[in-house]
């Protein structure tokens, strides 16, 4: 069905009160390697942040790149191997790791805000000292003994300290900053970040009015499959300690609830394969995915 000029005039309208809410507020939006999906995902997901800032809203996006990094180290014969859900990293592949992120990855985004009349900047946490991160330590119980063991994952780190200098002095200056989750060691090393964890504390930092979580799933879900439209911090912890909210899913949360705590107004868990998702979340009363708060 077409939409009429006046439809379109009443679209608009119906956005304001939304806009004026998230006036020269911050909005960290992490877009993951599997919601980047096709070139037109892309480039509609770019049109959202540009419209966003023209709105007067503060974007910042973080993004992953798992699937990428997947591909180029299968072309380059580099096998990969997880444990507790992070990559093990090692020496030859925290190159790749970062080549793809800060570099392939992070310009490509830069060049679709750009051609949708935006200004993009493309940085990684290494940049001005954005964020320190120090050394992931997990452990995993063997199947078999039941024994747990600690496990190296190499060069896989968490955000101990952030630094938002530069993004303060990006942030209402037209500028989009796009961020690649890669960080530096104590020592000037690299260390490879999960996205979500890197956005969440990004999120925290600024004290963003909202973290948007964009993946390949509506949400969090239900036992029966149907979307939990709303969540709070206790409520969320009670469905990961009783299995409703599990295997990546897990990790989401646990962002979710940090940032939070750090002053996050509201996370909200969402599909990033909806065209205009970012949109629909936070100007229009529909809203998409899960919406977390204290």
């Amino acid at each position: 069905m077409d939409v009429t000029p006046l439809d379109k005039a009443r679209i608009l309208s119906e956005a304001l009160p939304y806009m004026q809410r998230y006036d020269k507020q911050t909005v960290v939006v992490k877009y993951g390697g599997h919601a980047m999906g096709e070139e037109e995902v892309a480039r509609a997901f770019a049109q959202d942040i540009v419209l966003l800032e023209q709105a007067t809203i503060n974007p910042v996006v973080v993004h992953g790149g798992g699937p990428q990094i997947q591909s180029m180290l299968a072309r380059l014969g580099i096998k990969s191997e997880f444990a507790a859900g992070l990559r093990i990293t090692d020496a030859a592949t925290v190159e790749i790791v970062e080549m793809v992120l800060a570099g392939s990855i992070n310009k490509q985004i830069v060049g679709y805000i750009n051609a949708a009349g935006g200004r993009a900047i493309g940085l990684s946490g290494k940049d001005g000292n954005m964020v320190l991160a120090r050394k992931v330590s997990r452990s995993v119980v063997d199947p078999n003994s039941h024994i747990e063991k600690v496990i190296d994952l190499g060069f896989v780190g968490e955000p101990e300290k952030v630094d938002t200098t530069v993004l303060r002095q990006l942030l209402g200056g037209d500028l989009i900053p796009v961020l690649a989750p890669v960080a530096a060691s104590a020592g000037g090393g690299t260390f490879n970040v999960n996205a979500d964890t890197f956005a969440g504390a990004i999120a925290g930092a600024l004290k963003a009015k909202r973290l948007l979580l964009l993946t390949d799933v509506p949400g969090v879900l239900d036992r029966s499959g149907s979307l939990i439209k709303e969540l709070s911090v206790n409520e969320a912890r009670l469905l990961i300690a009783d299995g409703t909210i599990s295997g990546g899913m897990i990790p989401k949360a646990e962002t979710c609830i940090y940032a939070l705590e750090q002053g996050v107004e509201g996370v909200v868990i969402m599909d990033g394969k909806v065209p205009h998702s970012v949109l629909l979340e936070l100007l229009t009363d529909h809203g998409a995915g899960t919406l977390m708060h204290l």
